[in-house]
């Protein structure tokens, strides 16, 4: 299997949008079922606001499996820090290894990141095993109605209650 990570272009922004929604909501509707009620918007998990400003604020890359676009990375890098914004694998190729080469691709891309963090909802047991699990991520905070996320602006302006009210893990990784 030939894992790339390929800059997104302009022309496939929106479907990378609409793919990495596909991909998150697949994962609350795994958990949940159709009663669920932790869309940020319009019946999806990641608004599309928050997969914009990423994409606008960071590096986006579409995970490439022999000349098919399976999933996508976005990435937020500041000198030997390194946020993992986004990281989806369609659910049509789960389990196949490909989100974990891509995340090797990512660390290979940015040897000088010391140290990697990233969050997801405390639902996504998916990606928690993922994260702790395959990649090498601990869990070190984590995100609730009494502890919020003091570093981000969406969560200061929208009652912690209205976004994920069970939480939301943080996880790092040191190099």
């Amino acid at each position: 299997m030939e894992i790339k990570l390929i800059p997104l272009t302009e022309d496939d922004r929106e479907q990378f949008i609409l793919d990495n929604q596909e991909a998150f909501n697949y994962g609350a509707l795994e958990e949940f079922g159709r009663r669920d009620d932790h869309f940020e918007e319009d019946e999806n998990i990641i608004s599309r606001k928050t997969i914009e400003d990423s994409i606008d604020a960071g590096e986006a890359y579409r995970i490439v499996q022999d000349g098919e676009k399976v999933g996508g990375v976005i990435l937020k890098i500041e000198g030997d820090r390194g946020d993992l914004e986004i990281l989806f694998v369609s659910p049509k190729v789960h389990s196949k290894g490909i989100g974990y080469a891509a995340w090797c691709e990512v660390e290979k891309m940015h040897p000088e990141v010391k140290i990697w963090e990233t969050v997801t909802p405390y639902f996504e047991k998916r990606n928690i095993h993922f994260y702790v699990n395959r990649c090498g991520f601990h869990i070190v905070e984590f995100f609730n109605s009494h502890h919020p996320d003091p570093n981000d602006p969406d969560e200061r302006d929208i009652p912690v209650d209205d976004q994920f009210p069970d939480g939301m893990f943080r996880f790092e990784k040191r190099l």
